[in-house]
């Protein structure tokens, strides 16, 4: 029954390749084969540029690491079909979508994208639609099986205790701020230019004298200039409420919008297609230029409350809650909170680097308790506006400790756990796994055992 089920795998496989070969005249490999799926040279090839593409690390020689690495999907797959696990196609779109924009702003250009992986953008899109979609499934698979692991305080200790001292990650300085800010005033005729200039790009594009991705591109001052101010798919809540009232309005890829203000400035829109609840918009930005004269009114401002905190008048905390212009910290008492992807994410520690850079140069140096003096920020809606900080907590860098770093030891030791059970589950498939390895493609170091059987 085994020598009939290689015979067949083996015809299998000599179609497949034959296959391959006849479509668009390129030659490609089976170079591995795990149960009945097969691995292609090319879909290594493509998982390299993938992994280039997103800046991660590859261990080792990439034509050993890639192939275990798909053949790992491979047997999560296989198992995400035995246990029913399903995707949601909305979650698919919207990882697909952001992708999409971050590789295109990477590569410079849609037409840069398409060279670099050697197909047109329709069908890159298809490529990483499947590819998400496996990855979501193979989440789905982990989470299932591995996804509630929780460790007594006694194992969390036992674990910090196992690791020698050099292993011990190095906790960079972290610091907390309240911050308080005031807002210089903008002219009214600075705002009446930028609208009126706003008209213009409207009746140049109107008129067909221009298209609104050249002037985008020359005259925007958001981040989607260099796309001729394409945004990519988003839906509602990607947007600012006064950008997403107007654009989801529009219903006529002709037509631009009304000049829309917002937190970042003043726009004109334009709709390029609409799919369901998702839209892809082009918009131009101007934001009114704040006169040095304002800046200093600002700070002046400022200067008055921190010598009315210093004589203890008023509160820091008060001040920040009441005369701060700052509405994401006003409610907390001007407590800054981390929204960056790091284990300080929803707390209000920072390390330097994720700090405003503004900020981050004027916190670096100071100590905790220190008040300091008012200074000009770009803030993260890119305008300038006067603020004032506090350090109200000080941690000097150091090697992760059990007790003052208990949540980072913990989320090591509960990864650490997983790793294993995954590890586990992994040889024992493995070990009851068809696997065939091209001979050009042996002789690798491999993670798992039991694939060169």
């Amino acid at each position: 029954m085994k020598y009939s089920f290689k015979i067949l795998l083996f015809l299998l496989t000599l179609s497949a390749t034959q296959y391959v070969i006849s479509q668009n005249n390129v030659i490609d490999e089976i170079v591995w084969v795990v149960g009945d799926e097969a691995i292609l040279k090319s879909e290594v090839e493509e998982y390299r540029k993938e992994i280039l593409m997103q800046n991660q690390r590859i261990e080792g020689d990439p034509y050993c690491f890639i192939p275990e690495q798909l053949a790992i999907r491979k047997l999560f797959l296989d198992q995400a079909k035995l246990d029913s696990i399903e995707v949601q196609e909305s979650n698919v779109n919207r990882t697909l979508e952001y992708l999409v924009n971050e590789y295109t702003a990477s590569s410079g250009s849609v037409e840069r994208l398409e060279e670099y992986y050697g197909k047109k953008i329709a069908g890159i899109r298809e490529d990483l639609r499947q590819q998400i979609r496996e990855q979501q499934l193979v989440e789905g698979v982990q989470q299932k099986h591995f996804g509630s692991i929780q460790l007594t305080p006694s194992e969390i200790r036992k674990y910090y205790n196992t690791l020698p001292q050099d292993s011990l990650p190095f906790i960079p300085t972290t610091l907390e701020v309240q911050i308080i800010t005031a807002e210089p005033k903008i002219p009214l005729e600075e705002i009446d230019e930028v609208k009126a200039r706003l008209r213009e790009y409207t009746d140049q594009i109107n008129s067909g004298e221009r298209e609104f991705s050249t002037l985008a591109l020359l005259h925007s001052e958001d981040p989607s200039a260099m796309k001729g101010g394409e945004l990519g798919f988003m839906n509602r809540s990607g947007f600012v409420p006064e950008f997403a009232s107007v654009a989801f309005a529009l219903s006529d890829p002709k037509k631009v919008s009304n000049v829309v203000e917002s937190e970042y400035g003043f726009h004109i829109i334009q709709l390029i297609e609409r799919r369901g609840d998702m839209g892809n918009f082009r918009h131009i930005l101007l934001k009114p230029k704040v006169p040095q004269e304002s800046l200093d009114t600002a700070l002046v401002r400022l200067d008055s409350i921190r010598v009315g905190i210093m004589n203890k008048k008023i509160t820091f905390d008060e001040a920040a809650t009441f005369l701060s212009a700052d509405k994401d910290t006003r409610n907390n008492k001007g407590i800054m909170v981390n929204n960056s992807r790091s284990t300080n994410s929803g707390t209000p520690r920072f390390a330097l680097n994720e700090l405003n850079q503004d900020i981050a140069k004027i916190a670096g140096e100071m100590k905790e308790g220190e008040i300091s003096k008012p200074f000009i920020m770009l803030n993260d809606k890119g305008r300038q506006v006067a603020a004032m900080i506090k350090i109200t907590a000080r941690n000097e860098g150091h090697k992760a400790a059990i007790n003052s770093d208990y949540q980072i030891v913990k989320q090591m030791a509960e990864n650490a756990k997983q790793q294993n059970l995954v590890d586990e589950w992994l040889q024992k498939k493995i070990d009851k796994t068809y696997v065939r390895i091209d001979p050009d493609w042996q002789g690798c170091e491999l993670k798992y055992k039991g694939w060169q059987k």
